[in-house]
């Protein structure tokens, strides 16, 4: 396995772990604790140093990674393309209206669906998309509100956000350290704002920022031709066909 990555997923969890968050918020997943065996497997098959590129997402999804442990982790797609099955647990405090279903979830995770689907459709295996690139989230944490709305990190109460943001800063920073990008490409723009904060932070003028359209639904942009955006801006990347 590799180690770093996984060290730095299990240091940041125990930091997590002190962390309160009040109302609105109820509810609170951390995959990358009853899910983690599939987020290891991932690592372990995937996360090898020397990227071209990581693509840093904001946090989990519903039927997405918190369901699996794998960034937008659609269960289909994660269990028949990427080949990981393995044990999903079960959130300390469930809410009714997002059971934790692991792979045996119906619902298809829209991000997830068009994010793999596309790296699916151009690279056709998934070692030939990670020989040059790698996909994680900013926070592992997926917020929920008493009526199971989902709640951003970046909406959450000040006094409980800047303490989150400080440690999930330090763990993208473990993983831009080890995995060595060029590139880093936040998907949306809090992603590629905190991304550009730690790696300024950190006086990493070595590594490019950049930035991708969101896969969300709820983006009306995306949901009229998310593939044919993303080709161009991957374009003026210099990302298009790597």
């Amino acid at each position: 396995m590799l180690r770093p990555m996984l060290d730095a997923a299990k240091t940041l969890n125990k930091t997590l772990a002190k962390l309160a968050f009040d109302e609105p918020v109820t509810h609170v997943y951390n995959p990358l604790e009853y899910a983690f065996e599939n987020y290891a497997q991932y690592v372990d098959r995937f996360g090898k140093p020397g990227k071209r590129a990581i693509f840093i997402g904001m946090n989990p999804g519903p039927w997405g990674m918190a369901q699996t442990g794998v960034p937008f982790g659609d269960a289909q797609m994660v269990r028949d393309w990427l080949g990981i099955r393995g044990h999903v647990g079960k959130p300390k405090k469930e809410h009714p209206k997002r059971a934790v279903l692991g792979f045996d979830c119906p619902r298809k995770e829209v991000s997830g669906s068009r994010l793999w689907g596309a790296i699916k459709a151009h690279y056709k295996t998934p070692d030939k998309f990670f020989e040059r690139f790698f996909i994680a989230n900013y926070c592992p944490l997926m917020f929920m509100e008493d009526t199971g709305r989902n709640r951003t990190p970046d909406r959450l109460l000040k006094a409980q956000r800047e303490p989150l943001l400080a440690a999930c800063d330090q763990h993208l920073l473990a993983v831009i350290d080890y995995l060595a990008p060029e590139m880093v490409v936040g998907i949306g723009g809090f992603a590629e704002e905190r991304a550009k904060l730690v790696l300024e932070a950190a006086g990493r003028d070595d590594v490019a920022i950049g930035r991708i359209l969101h896969p969300s639904p709820a983006s009306p942009k995306a949901n009229k031709d998310w593939v044919g955006t993303v080709k161009t801006e991957l374009s003026e990347l210099g990302l298009c066909g790597a």
